[in-house]
């Protein structure tokens, strides 16, 4: 028989057994319980702390209708969640369609709510409608409360199915809605929250609308925070800017309605080479960018090359300032509030509304413009960075003109001091990035050849936080990284040209092995920020200690699990204990064992959940300021678990 007609008898048999027995209908909620990743992106803790954000969406959606200006979310003790907040309260009374209440409908219905052209919402955010009915069917159980009228309401639910009919509990003089879950242990791989990862999400929530109060109470440790920001994304910028030195003091900040589009726009310059644009569409977070964005940026140029020219700070004959050139050391925010927002994509990174981009560069040209017409210093400020940027980045041009010819040059050559692996697809391949020769030299014999390249850095690499691209392109450390990543970076990163797929940052474990690594997740931050967001940054965990007894070695990597192991062997018969300063103590078999096997060793993924948190780590920890970062060392000195002196 030949292969085809096996391929069709094959064929027949398969659609024999497809029928209709085998399509399945899922009701109800049941379709979110069986994909809940296709509703909230992941069952992990990214996920359950998205449940949290999507009830208070809706308690933010009556706060930009005017009806809500305080919401208090409590972990609560048992890390279930209660959100309150002051606004309308859901509607009690029975939907015309459904026959049962409109606040069953909202928890009990996908793609119901006042968010569907029903008059509900001018504006919103949230999963538009699906956000209270995707937390119920992905939470063990769940209680409304709704204060209206002078009466307290209350219906429980559990995965999604009704368990009480909605009604009268108490009389009441408030008014609101109270939400109180507990996200369900057999969706979730974790179920215990973060304060600080909810802090971060609801200041942002606080920053974007203005006036609005948000408390965030935690009865497990007892820790609280108040979000209220009546500057609103004035206030974002001034948070943003807390770690570096600002070029001028004032903030320009507008906000202008045209064609039914809010528009809110802050901004202001620090001394750093970064650039940083926050950019939301109905306070979501639209990471990618959109025609906000673009609208915003080519205001910005163009009003800078205007004001430049007409008061001869820029000569008749130079070069228009370009869009880098005007942003760097640029933060800015960018807030629209539009009716029917537009997104390339289920998860609502990109803003599309064409309209948008028009509206956004006509309010920032003629406001922004006038702002410099005002405050000529600041404007003065302004160009003088810029021109300092644009001769910069002319030599770094020529800087990465010399990367790229060297690289052809060398035809595919690798730094010398990198030991590549023998194996060339990217996925199956990693790079240990080590810390000095001697630790390369004993990384270079403990690896397996075949998986397993090394790159040895002699010293500590340039601070990319206080030194400009052209700098930084000379410093050969940072080219042979760039070199062995093979991605390039910024507007040349290709992600498609990455050689491996899993890039290991080992250095000692002391306070210069820590500096160093530092130093490399700055550089990696700033200009190859897709590899920490795709997860292929890895920290490899050297133990800090060898215990023997009785010819067996213990390898221990931490205090705390020095004093277990100390407890559960004994501490009598112990040889001395050794602490290790550098991986270069270690013999090749003991690197392999304890932090080079696949099998063995602790890798800690590097993740970046929060853009501005991570950008105000590293500015704090890297840049010029002393005062941020003393008062970081003062905060956590009680917490360190590991301190070397």
């Amino acid at each position: 028989m030949s292969e085809i007609s096996k391929l069709v008898q094959k064929s027949d048999i398969e659609a024999k057994e497809y029928d209709e027995s085998q399509i399945q209908i899922l009701e109800g909620l049941e379709a979110v319980r069986i994909r809940p990743g296709m509703y909230i992106g992941t069952t992990t803790s990214k996920g359950l702390h998205h449940l949290v954000y999507e009830i208070v969406d809706n308690a933010v959606d009556e706060a930009l209708a005017g009806f809500c200006n305080e919401i208090t979310v409590t972990i609560k003790s048992d890390n279930t969640i209660t959100v309150m907040d002051n606004g309308r309260g859901i509607p009690t009374g029975i939907h015309p369609q459904k026959g049962i209440s409109a606040v069953e409908v909202v928890f009990t219905t996908l793609h119901a709510g006042g968010k569907f052209g029903g008059g509900g919402y001018k504006v919103s955010g949230g999963l538009h409608g699906v956000g209270a009915s995707v937390v119920n069917a992905l939470s063990e159980f769940l209680i409304v409360k709704v204060y209206q009228d002078g009466k307290v309401y209350k219906q429980e639910y559990s995965r999604g199915e009704t368990i009480t009919k909605l009604e009268v509990v108490d009389k009441t003089n408030l008014r609101g809605t109270f939400v109180h879950f507990k996200p369900d242990d057999e969706i979730f791989e974790e179920t215990v929250y973060s304060f600080d990862v909810l802090k971060q999400r609801l200041q942002e929530i606080a920053f974007l609308t203005k006036g609005l109060k948000i408390n965030l109470l935690d009865e497990r440790e007892d820790k609280k925070a108040t979000l209220h920001y009546e500057g609103g994304i004035k206030e974002f910028v001034t948070y943003i800017n807390d770690n570096k030195t600002a070029i001028f003091d004032k903030i320009f900040y507008v906000e202008d309605t045209k064609d039914d589009i809010n528009v809110e726009v802050a901004l202001q310059y620090n001394d750093s080479y970064t650039e940083i644009t926050q950019a939301y569409a109905n306070n979501i977070n639209t990471i990618e960018g959109g025609t906000h964005l673009s609208g915003f940026k080519s205001a910005l140029t163009k009003t800078i090359n205007e004001y430049g020219k007409k008061f001869n700070l820029l000569k008749e004959n130079d070069k228009n300032l370009t869009g880098d050139d005007v942003r760097e050391g640029l933060v800015a925010v960018i807030s629209v509030k539009i009716g029917d927002p537009k997104f390339e994509g289920q998860t609502k990174t990109k803003l599309t509304n064409s309209e948008v981009k028009s509206v956004v560069d006509n309010i920032v040209s003629e406001y922004f413009y006038y702002f410099l017409e005002e405050n000529p210093s600041i404007g003065k400020l302004i160009i003088e960075k810029s021109l300092m940027a644009a001769r910069a980045r002319d030599a770094a041009k020529k800087a990465r003109e010399l990367v790229r010819r060297k690289t052809a040059l060398d035809n595919g050559r690798m730094p010398g001091k990198l030991a590549d692996c023998l194996e060339k697809d990217p996925e199956k391949s990693e790079l240990y990035i080590v810390e000095g020769d001697s630790a390369g030299g004993s990384a270079k014999n403990a690896r397996t050849p075949k998986t397993q390249a090394i790159l040895p850095l002699r010293g500590k690499i340039l601070n990319v936080e206080k030194s400009r691209l052209d700098k930084i392109l000379g410093n050969e450390q940072i080219r042979s990284m760039i070199t062995a990543f093979g991605c390039g970076i910024n507007e040349d990163f290709d992600m498609l040209k990455l050689r491996y797929h899993k890039i290991i940052i080992m250095t000692d474990a002391d306070v210069d092995g820590a500096h160093i690594r530092t130093l490399i997740l700055t550089f990696m931050y700033r200009y190859m920020t897709p590899l920490i967001e795709s997860g292929k940054i890895y920290i490899a965990q050297p133990p800090l200690y060898k215990v023997e007894k009785s010819k067996k070695e213990y390898y221990v990597y931490s205090d705390l699990e020095l004093e277990n192991v100390l407890n559960d062997i004994g501490r009598d018969g112990i040889k001395p204990i050794q602490r290790y300063k550098g991986l270069g103590e270690m013999n090749p078999e003991q690197l392999w064992s304890t932090t080079m096997d696949p099998a063995k060793r602790i890798l800690l993924k590097v993740t970046m959940e929060d853009a501005i948190a991570a950008d105000r780590v590293f500015s704090m920890l890297m840049g010029d300021k002393v005062e941020p970062r003393r008062d970081f060392i003062r905060e956590y000195a009680k917490t360190v678990e590991v301190l070397d002196i």
